[in-house]
């Protein structure tokens, strides 16, 4: 097994495994609120703040019109933001542009940490900045390699799990604060559905992102 390989496949281990899945979705958490955030930022909202919490939660404040294909568009962007990440750095790997898939990693990071407001945020992103930073400019290409391998793989196997777990949490809590339930509120779409869409397009992005990586 080639480390390339090796690296696309370990982070399952990361994903499924309950004890190993509690800190590195810390990262899924990071790549969501970025998505929220950016597209915010495209559709001409105005971006306040991101928080990352220890429990693995996170917010992302706009503000701007309450309704229409902005709030739309910002508030979808969240659960399918690792997705969207994964495939651009598989696709960057699989064509052989492993630094640049580094440097839009490490370009995401610092985005992240130019709006987070609260020390935990802080600290997670400062760590995953730092760690991005080393890699670029001290790693070697064989490490480079497999990192950017087994970052793109852990995004695209990390993104279908909290679209699952958005099921359950819906259940236990009906708190309507989910993506979910803000959706439903301001389009004409249940939350069940928005949940379904979450679901189909990362486990979609999943087998386009395993067709691009497992060849390698």
């Amino acid at each position: 097994m080639t480390s390339d390989l090796l690296a696309a496949v370990a982070p399952l281990a990361l994903v499924a495994l309950p004890p190993a899945w509690s800190r590195p979705r810390h990262l899924v958490t990071l790549v969501h609120e970025a998505g929220h955030a950016a597209v915010a930022i495209a559709t001409r909202r105005r971006l306040r703040s991101i928080k990352l919490h220890h429990d693995t939660s996170g917010l992302t404040v706009t503000s701007g019109q309450a309704r229409g294909p902005g709030m739309v568009a910002t508030a979808a962007a969240g659960y399918l933001a690792p997705s969207a990440a994964g495939l651009i750095l598989a696709l960057l790997v699989a064509r052989d542009h492993t630094a640049a898939g580094l440097w839009f990693a490490f370009a995401l990071v610092a985005f992240v940490l130019l709006w987070i407001r609260n020390w935990f945020g802080l600290l997670v992103t400062g760590l995953a900045g730092a760690a991005m930073a080393v890699l670029i400019w001290r790693g070697s290409g064989d490490l480079q390699s497999a990192v950017a391998t087994g970052l793109a793989a852990f995004l695209l196997l990390a993104a279908p799990r909290p679209t699952l777990e958005l099921w359950g949490h819906r259940r236990r809590r009906r708190s309507g604060t989910t993506d979910a339930d803000i959706l439903a509120r301001i389009t004409w779409l249940p939350a069940a559905l928005w949940c379904l869409i979450f679901n189909m397009l990362t486990l979609g992005a999943l087998l386009l992102g395993a067709g691009l990586l497992l060849p390698r």
